[in-house]
């Protein structure tokens, strides 16, 4: 069995390479971890060990992110923070028999420096963006050399266009992160119509993406709650308890309150009700006819899970509506977004009605649930992802030198 190094760089990332590392783990495998940015806690969650100390930052890592949110990262200190990190990564990869790359380029040029043996898992590249993948100076001159025994891509289509580049062999074998999501077998009571929101996991913009996905459910029509005839759930990380939610919605005329039911707490303003779902996120993705997503690996989940989605753009750092057109390209036609300025009372309303006609084509337009499930094929893979390449990067390990 062999010492392995996992390397990424954002919150999404650490999210496949945890799910990658238990995997890698699973076959004996001794595996630790070494997130370039953010404090890793898909990696803590899954009992990965950490290299270091790390940090959160409010953007959640370098990338794709508002002006403002690169103006954030600066001020932060999460470029001198990513510079320490590289440091210590050159200083600890003569320990490991091969590292496992998650992310983009920066990971991809750090693994480079290391000198040793490379598997690399480009989740944050897709030709479906442009058509042609334009990979960022050295992304690929790295990935050409002998030092990268495997490249994995996202997509199939990515796969073939990335084989032809770099006159090498690049393998599609799903995503680890689709794994979680596609194997649970949670669900939520039956209802006519379900809506749910996802609102993302990162603090402080979780609590402006709420805003205003409470400001769009205010502009659905009343009576789909008065007649019972609409469910909405509320997929909330833990982090924002009871107490810290209260305070939040309060001033803005919603109150947190127990269901009568009994199912749990609920936010209610007037006859509009949202139910609490914490810890049941896929129970959420699965039990849903329409996903209201403010956050991208969420977005990508539901798609996978053949759902409709709808984007809701925010102000930013990161689920911008320039990081919200991008999705919709590396996603497909079964993504949908109302045209209109983020926030705006005109752009909510929009999406309002949006949710209403998606709500009643999820379940009678025959078109547009084949059309989920080609897409979840062809964008995401099937079950099995984090498997399959664990697999791959064991025969890695087994080569001789």
């Amino acid at each position: 069995m062999g010492r392995l190094l996992l390397l990424s760089n954002g919150h999404g990332e650490d999210l496949s390479g945890s799910l990658l590392a238990k995997a890698l783990a699973n076959r004996g495998h001794t595996v630790e971890a070494l997130p370039l940015v953010g404090r890793g806690q898909p990696y803590r969650d899954a009992g990965i060990g950490l290299i270091g100390g790390t940090q959160e930052f409010s953007t959640g890592g370098l990338g794709y992110t508002s002006l403002r949110g690169r103006m954030t990262e600066l001020i932060q200190g999460q470029v001198v923070y990513l510079l320490r990190r590289l440091v210590r990564l050159l200083r600890v990869g003569h320990r490991y028999d091969v590292v496992v790359v998650v992310g983009d380029v920066i990971p991809v040029m750090a693994a480079w420096l290391c000198r040793r043996p490379v598997a690399t898992y480009l989740v944050a590249y897709s030709s479906h963006y442009e058509g042609r993948l334009r990979l960022p100076w050295p992304c690929a001159t790295c990935l050409q050399s002998r030092r990268f025994h495997a490249v994995f891509s996202r997509d199939q289509c990515t796969a073939d266009d990335l084989s032809a580049q770099l006159a090498r062999e690049v393998r599609f074998l799903g995503n680890p992160f689709m794994d979680p999501v596609l194997a649970d077998a949670g669900r939520l009571p039956a209802a006519q119509r379900r809506l749910g929101l996802l609102p993302g996991s990162r603090r402080p913009e979780l609590e402006q993406n709420l805003s205003l996905l409470l400001q769009m459910i205010e502009h659905l029509p009343s009576e789909l709650f008065r007649q019972g005839v609409l469910e909405v759930d509320l997929a909330l990380v833990s982090s924002l308890d009871d107490p810290s939610l209260h305070a939040l919605v309060q001033p803005w005329g919603w109150d947190l309150t127990e269901a009568s039911d009994g199912s749990g707490m609920q936010l209610q303003r007037g006859p509009r009700r949202i139910h609490l779902r914490r810890g049941l996120f896929a129970a959420v993705l699965h039990s849903s006819d329409l996903l209201v997503c403010m956050a991208g690996t969420a977005a990508e989940q539901a798609v996978g899970l053949a759902r409709p989605v709808l984007q809701l753009a925010g102000r930013g750092p990161q689920f911008t509506a320039g990081f919200a057109e991008a999705q919709r390209r590396l996603l497909g036609p079964t993504v949908f977004c109302a045209q209109g300025e983020p926030g705006d009372i005109a752009t909510l309303e929009a999406s309002a009605r949006l949710a209403i006609e998606l709500l009643e084509k999820s379940r009678f337009d025959l078109d547009l649930q084949r059309q989920c499930q080609q897409q979840a094929l062809l964008r995401l893979g099937p079950a099995g992802g984090g498997a399959r390449m664990a697999q791959a990067i064991s025969d890695l390990v087994q080569q001789p030198p």
